[in-house]
């Protein structure tokens, strides 16, 4: 996969940019949701294939029926990006699902759900000694 040289970099974030634009802009497929964002786009190196992650906020099944609009529309995002980039091949652009934001968001939720619960925890002892405190000045 590219990323590993500057070119190699530099051909991921481009492609990724233009496909970002085609599927905010240009795709008028109902299937495909407004809330959707490309996280990611690794390019072979021989620049024939492409694998781009896809975001979607919102329920599986909005999920399922924007990558089933992106699939359908595949030719068309190929034919802008052939239109925006001049590179020797056109990639074939294969779209993957990435719920790593979606992840992230449920593992902090976690955490400051933990945090919440050893903070009232540690406020209840704090308070029980407090009034122990109080009971034992009396």
């Amino acid at each position: 996969m590219r990323g590993n040289n500057s070119r190699g970099g530099r051909v991921n974030s481009d492609v990724q940019r233009v496909i970002s634009h085609v599927i905010e802009f240009e795709i008028k497929d109902p299937r495909v949701s407004s809330l959707v964002s490309v996280t990611r786009c690794d390019v072979t190196n021989d620049l024939k294939e492409c694998k781009a992650y896809i975001s979607v906020l919102g329920s599986d099944e909005d999920a399922e029926n924007t990558m089933e609009g992106l699939r359908r529309a595949s030719g068309f995002i190929r034919k802008r990006l052939a239109e925006s980039l001049n590179l020797r091949y056109t990639p074939q652009i294969e779209f993957k699902l990435d719920k790593s934001i979606e992840y992230g968001v449920m593992m902090s939720k976690k955490i400051d759900d933990v945090l919440g619960a050893n903070k009232s925890t540690e406020d209840t002892a704090s308070e029980d000694a407090a009034s122990e405190a109080d009971d034992s000045e009396e």
